[in-house]
């Protein structure tokens, strides 16, 4: 099992020391356009090897794509990161380039390859990479969901004052501040609904932090986090590289599921060897359903800035 992580900033080495860590890849291998640095990142993690138990095969590469052939499955963290106060829908411009280069390097040299894209704005990267690279839709998934969700998951915790190990729920929608929907009528402290234990009115409150939650990170550190993001990706790669058949909340290209056409949008999808092998109809409240098309409408308007 080979996997590819592209931009060795942050987020990249966090997924990377995440995979290895797992010990379930045999090579992951870092690429980045500064000369160095995915191989001085890729070197000090292979340092933690023997502390942390891997065995896992970590390399770096300076932008020479033939390292990553024949990669399984590849992640696409590169582009620039939020700082205070930008949305990612602002990051459109640079980073769609960014992408569509990328994207269309990795399928060059890994044509079976499963694309996982993190870079912001996350639905309409991913939309782009099925317009550039040909790859069947099944096999390209933007990570936003999963994050979200464990964000909701640490928020909701937080308000029962219970461990998150009790705490199960789920976010769709798009990824961002206001496209976010986190799905607080199926989330459960174990298999009670979180209604029983919260007010409403907390209930609005954990939803509108969970929303806010990559944007309170930004602030508090003056750059995009890094440690979730990562940890968010490796759960998915795991989840496709072991067959693990696990739901997912992901952005996925939609032809008429939950009413959605022509754009990638988060919903719970089930992950295995194939990458993308069902998208799940979870059943929704009208206000549910309500956001989750004003969300779309905003996704939709974000992919309308993009040149083909």
């Amino acid at each position: 099992m080979k996997v590819t992580v592209v931009g060795a900033g942050a987020v990249g080495a966090s997924c990377a020391e995440y995979i290895a860590i797992k010990n379930f890849a045999s090579e992951v291998v870092l690429l980045d356009i500064k000369e160095g640095y995915a191989e001085g990142k890729a070197m000090d993690l292979m340092q933690t090897a023997s502390l942390n138990g891997f065995d896992t095969k970590i390399t770096g590469s300076t932008n020479d794509y033939s390292k990553t052939a024949n990669s399984d499955i590849c992640v696409i963290t590169s582009g620039i990161p939020r700082k205070p106060g930008m949305t990612r829908e602002e990051l459109i411009g640079i980073n769609a380039g960014i992408v569509k280069t990328v994207s269309s390097n990795l399928v060059e040299h890994s044509p079976n390859t499963i694309l996982i894209v993190v870079s912001n704005p996350m639905d309409t990267m991913t939309y782009l990479a099925h317009k550039t690279t040909g790859l069947p839709k099944h096999k390209i998934i933007g990570m936003g969901g999963a994050l979200d969700s464990a964000r909701f998951k640490y928020r909701l915790a937080e308000a029962l004052e219970a461990p998150i190990s009790d705490v199960d729920g789920m976010v769709i929608g798009g990824h961002s501040d206001k496209g976010m929907v986190p799905l607080t009528s199926h989330a459960t402290r174990n298999s009670i609904k979180v209604s029983e234990f919260l007010s409403e009115e907390r209930l609005d409150q954990v939803k509108e932090d969970t929303k806010v939650g990559g944007a309170t990170l930004t602030k508090l550190l003056g750059t995009s986090a890094w440690y979730a993001p990562g940890a968010a990706v490796s759960g998915l790669v795991q989840a496709i590289a072991c067959d693990q058949k696990k739901m997912f909340p992901c952005s996925t290209l939609l032809d008429g599921e939950y009413g959605l056409s022509d754009l990638c949008i988060g919903v719970p999808v089930i992950l295995g060897k194939n990458g993308i092998e069902k998208i799940v109809n979870v059943p929704l409240s009208d206000a549910e359903k309500q956001h989750l098309a004003e969300s779309a409408e905003g996704v939709k308007k974000t992919n309308g800035l993009l040149e083909f």
